[in-house]
């Protein structure tokens, strides 16, 4: 019977959505350990998306918007030319477009079939993960447009640094030979194939576009609502239960320690884009720095799961680490001058 029933077990656990999951569990957990604080969670993150939902509809239908056009088509711009333009180009689209790095997996690995410079990839995938419209909307209304707005001058900084450094170094053993004999160009986050040629804006007279958009706007709408949910449910908690000498002990203070350490912390702390804008609200409520804040929200955004699969999957185990390794430099930067102005 046991054999019988363990694979199905299996299925149904791969089945779940962890993040309602968990955010179940956190409640029940609320109601059963401290009941008095259930009401006061539910009211907090209640008020919290009531706050935020101009932003999510305005967001979910812009990326639904893009998705239906076809808009991805105009990455294969950034990877035409000179490679110091491709670089250039790579990052501006990376840290300002919509798509994120898991999303043109298959495009990406054509590009380097066909020969793409590695400099213009690396700028790509270290901008993607980062800012788009949609996090940037949600990020200026939780902590405020100056946050967001250096959030993505740092997004397209750290895709120039890392494109330029990449290409320096190109010929070295690092970056040399850089693709997995096969990569493995499928998706982490429901990747779908994009539509070909040029983009059309004026989408709603083609029935297979309409189809797509209704079905991006139903999706991102859901993945909005269940991160944020749980993030704002997980900033009640923190804000109520971890004491906030603690945190500024830690990430408090003006130092490149404390900078560093924010880059390093925002790694294996790190939910999504969207879920890290209220627990960062919540951080800095209780003491973290500003540069913290932000070596914070660029490594994790870099080295979180869907971004990171998005690279690892293509290139070898070096070139991988190369990516971490300027993603956490790149944000301890961008941390420090955020810390200096703000």
């Amino acid at each position: 019977m046991a054999d019988i029933s363990a694979p199905s077990l299996r299925r149904t656990w791969r089945s779940l959505d962890k993040a309602w999951l968990a955010l179940g569990l956190i409640l029940l957990a609320i109601a059963v350990l401290d009941t008095p604080q259930f009401m006061p969670t539910m009211i907090f993150t209640a008020g919290a998306l009531a706050n935020t939902a101009p932003f999510i509809v305005f967001a979910v239908m812009a990326v639904a918007y893009m998705k239906a056009t076809g808009a991805e088509t105009l990455l294969a711009k950034a990877f035409e030319g000179h490679q110091s333009r491709m670089i250039v180009l790579a990052a501006l689209l990376g840290g300002l477009s919509p798509f994120c790095s898991c999303e043109v997996i298959p495009f990406i690995a054509a590009m380097l079939a066909l020969g793409a410079p590695l400099g213009a990839v690396m700028a790509f995938w270290l901008a993607s993960p980062l800012m788009d419209p949609a996090m940037f909307l949600i990020t200026s209304g939780t902590l405020g447009w100056d946050f967001a707005i250096a959030k993505t001058v740092s997004a397209v900084g750290l895709g120039l640094f890392g494109g330029f450094v990449t290409m320096l170094l190109a010929r070295s053993v690092v970056f040399a030979d850089p693709l997995r004999e096969k990569p493995q160009v499928g998706g982490c986050c429901g990747v779908k194939k994009p539509f070909e040629g040029k983009p059309v804006w004026r989408f709603w007279s083609d029935a297979p576009r309409i189809a797509v958009f209704r079905e991006n706007l139903l999706e991102n709408g859901v993945f909005l609502l269940k991160w944020l949910t749980l993030a704002y449910v997980i900033e009640s908690l923190m804000l109520e239960y971890v004491p906030a000498d603690m945190i500024a002990s830690l990430l408090g203070g003006n130092g490149i320690g404390t900078i560093f350490l924010g880059a390093l912390v925002g790694a294996p702390a790190y939910l999504n884009g969207y879920a890290a804008v209220p627990l960062v609200d919540a951080l800095l409520a209780q003491g973290m720095s500003n540069g913290a804040a932000m070596s914070f929200v660029l490594a994790g955004g870099v080295s979180s799961i869907p971004a990171a699969i998005a690279v690892w999957a293509l290139v070898k185990p070096r070139v991988f680490a190369a990516y971490l390794s300027l993603a956490v430099t790149g944000a301890v930067m961008a941390g420090l001058a955020w810390q200096a102005i703000a």
